[in-house]
């Protein structure tokens, strides 16, 4: 067995994460066994911990968007060595059968689990036995808020050298959960794109808008938001009360991305999308306000939803991050003040993304 300390929370009634030893499973044939170095805070950690979504399983080791230094393999390992850097993000196994699945979109796999998540476990608990031998008949999952992972080799992503391995963690789910979305609705030189929100999706959301070549608007409900959103290379930043904004802006988007992670109206914004155009939402996964069919009707509007992104999806936007110079903007924080950080996040106090350097863990002994 592997020895583990981690954060966990112990209970709804308790939001505190404070720490734990437990044990990890020694790799299989397959498996990956990783050294955390970083892990990026999201805000879905958030939710989970405090079990608003309805399915948190306790206790709960938050933590998808996780970089780390391979120390271990299993025999069949063959595209990792001892020492490279490496990347898993919000899945850490999934059917591998189901039609999704054989399609490379993981994310959407549709076996009688659902995808098993890096922490929190699969996503539809059930008592039937797994569909494939590398899917764990388990009924929870721990995830990076710890000192160490063992992971199945083909969840395992190869962290390239032009990311630095602090900035590199939230392009793990803040990343590829914008870049999936963008790809997938065909987003191009010269198209005018909103982007709602500018927190740890939001801002990755626009400087990947902009490689791609679209002029990007920012919708936020902060002033303070405003000059970052510019320094990012936002064209125009609109609050989003500015009602006279919004006339002036009707119709004339190519495809909005609603990246704000809390229940908010997107009726809006709706009216802001060109005929045959999209509004996606990746950032809240509660049910929303209605919406008004009449202004999709009219100009035959979606309203749509993406769900992070594949393994390959995955990959591609570390490359693409690589690329194109494109960093997540990060505050390295200590893993003894994720309880604070959490509250900063809550609170709309915090630009972008903290990141928890794991090497805190050791410092004090825990």
């Amino acid at each position: 067995m592997v020895e583990v300390t981690g954060y966990a929370a112990h209970g709804s009634l308790s939001h505190q994460l404070k720490p734990m030893r437990f044990e990890r499973n020694e790799p299989r044939p397959t498996d990956v066994l990783i050294e955390v170095l970083y892990c990026g805070v999201c805000h879905s950690d958030i939710h989970q911990v405090r079990n608003e979504w309805k399915n948190t399983l306790y206790p709960c080791v938050p933590g998808h968007e996780v970089v780390g230094r391979v120390i271990g393999k299993g025999v069949a390992v063959t595209k990792f060595a001892v020492g490279d850097i490496v990347g898993v993000g919000c899945m850490m196994d999934s059917c591998r059968i189901c039609p999704a699945c054989l399609k490379g979109e993981e994310n959407y796999c549709e076996g009688p689990n659902s995808w098993l998540a890096t922490y929190n476990g699969p996503q539809v608990p059930t008592a039937k036995a797994p569909t494939h031998e590398n899917m764990y008949g388990c009924d929870n999952t721990f995830g990076g808020y710890s000192t160490a992972l063992v992971i199945p080799e083909p969840f395992v992503l190869r962290i390239p050298k032009g990311l630095s391995p602090k900035s590199a963690a939230p392009v793990l789910c803040a990343g590829v959960t914008t870049y999936s979305a963008l790809k997938h609705w065909g987003v191009k030189t010269g198209d005018a794109v909103g982007i709602v929100g500018l927190g740890g999706l939001g801002h990755l959301a626009v400087k990947l808008a902009i490689a791609m070549g679209a002029q990007v608007t920012v919708f936020t409900t902060s002033t303070d938001k405003e000059v970052p959103a510019r320094a990012l290379g936002a064209k125009r930043v609109v609050l989003q009360e500015d009602t006279s904004a919004h006339r002036r802006l009707r119709s004339s988007f190519d495809f909005i991305l609603s990246t704000a992670p809390q229940k908010h109206e997107v009726n809006p914004f709706i009216e802001l999308l060109k005929r045959d155009r999209t509004l996606a939402v990746c950032g809240a996964l509660e049910a929303l306000p209605p919406i008004n069919t009449m202004e999709m009707a009219l100009h035959r509007r979606s309203v749509a939803g993406s769900l992070i992104g594949s393994v390959a999806e995955t990959q591609e936007v570390l490359g693409f991050c690589a690329l194109h110079g494109i960093s997540p903007e990060v505050e390295l924080i200590p893993m003894q003040k994720i309880n604070e950080a959490f509250k900063k996040v809550e609170n709309g106090e915090v630009l972008f993304r903290y990141v928890v350097d794991m090497a805190s863990l050791k410092q004090d002994g825990n």
